[in-house]
């Protein structure tokens, strides 16, 4: 049997994003076992992900280095006896476990001080214009490592399927006193990037309330740091509207998160974790871009609208606003959003 050990990245939206390339290996090597690496918070995410066998949880955290922690992880895993190792992460730390568990082959892109660590190194990570194909290319051998037209296009690769666990779902509808009796938009305007990704909250307000006008749950998801915002977003809604307004924010486990979002009929979301979830759950996405690029993690949805304002200064990447004005946020009218929702709302597609 083939074992396959992967470093899984730190971020939501990029471990939602590395499914594609579990679901490759996996159509590489149907009986292939393949076990992650991740941060305790990425178990659940990976738990609905059928490619994976387990998910291993990540005892060190975030940036730390801990060799002697890293040894004792690899020296452990030794024992499972590894075929090969994929390190979706860009750092050397980050390969010391599958070298430390003495993994034969051990797979990644060229980064940070990583040779000898890696046996299998990447050298052409910038030849691939999106993420997603930077993880799929991985599964592919050194010869095929052309380009992304060697790939065959975004439009080919495999996309992300988080599966949604009805009956948690019920469960989770019914802690939170709701239900699926009429069209859900989910809104999400957070960003732990940074500011220069987040639209207004007053823009998102107005959404919320042309929503809630045409009889339309509106549900506002994301994490404590973002229940100020969703709060304030409720708020400028009219009284008479605010039943149809629910805030989730900090109130949700990940996985509860999930399976609320895969009610939801279509999400806006700025380009942050919880807009690869939506898509990967089946919903219609609006995804709001600032200072990033949908030429790099767009949301792989079936159904998606991408808005953005096209001013000079963006995509700066930043994260915050160098000029200090905001405008490539700002400017973009919350009309232009309401009007994405409706012409998705038009095209209906099954859920996944």
């Amino acid at each position: 049997m083939y074992k396959i050990l992967i470093i899984g990245p730190s971020w939501v939206g990029d471990m939602v994003m590395s499914q594609s390339l579990y679901i490759t290996l996996k159509q590489q090597h149907p009986d292939a076992l393949i076990d992650v690496i991740a941060p305790g918070w990425c178990k659940p995410i990976l738990e609905r992900m059928p490619e994976v066998n387990q998910a291993i949880e990540m005892p060190i955290g975030h940036g730390e280095f801990n060799f002697f922690g890293r040894r004792a992880i690899g020296k452990e895993l030794k024992k499972a006896h590894y075929n090969q190792a994929y390190i979706l992460p860009n750092s050397a730390k980050s390969a010391l476990i599958p070298w430390f568990a003495g993994i034969p082959l051990r797979t990644g892109w060229k980064g940070e001080m990583r040779y000898g660590l890696l046996n299998d190194l990447r050298p052409n990570k910038k030849a691939f214009q999106y993420m997603v194909e930077r993880y799929v290319a991985l599964a592919h051998p050194k010869p095929e490592m052309i380009n992304s037209s060697s790939l065959g296009g975004l439009e080919t690769l495999p996309v992300p399927k988080l599966t949604i666990d009805l009956a948690a779902q019920s469960a989770t509808l019914k802690k939170f006193n709701l239900n699926t009796d009429s069209t859900i938009i989910g809104l999400c305007p957070g960003a732990e990037f940074g500011p220069a990704k987040k639209w207004p909250e007053e823009h998102y307000a107005e959404v919320a309330h042309a929503m809630a006008q045409q009889n339309h749950q509106v549900w506002l998801f994301g994490s404590q740091k973002d229940l100020d915002t969703c709060n304030n977003i409720k708020s400028k809604v009219p009284d008479e509207l605010q039943n149809k307004v629910h805030v989730l924010a900090g109130r949700t486990s990940l996985i509860e998160a999930v399976d609320l979002l895969g009610a939801c009929e279509t999400v806006v979301s700025n380009d942050s974790g919880l807009m690869h979830v939506a898509a990967a759950v089946g919903c219609h996405v609006v995804a709001v871009y600032g200072s990033t690029s949908p030429k790099y993690t767009p949301p792989l949805a079936e159904k998606v609208e991408i808005v953005h304002t096209d001013i000079e200064c963006r995509p700066c990447f930043e994260r915050e606003c160098p000029l200090g004005h905001l405008k490539c946020l700002r400017e973009l009218n919350p009309e232009v959003i309401v009007n994405s929702i409706r012409k998705l709302d038009a095209i209906k597609v099954d859920k996944c």
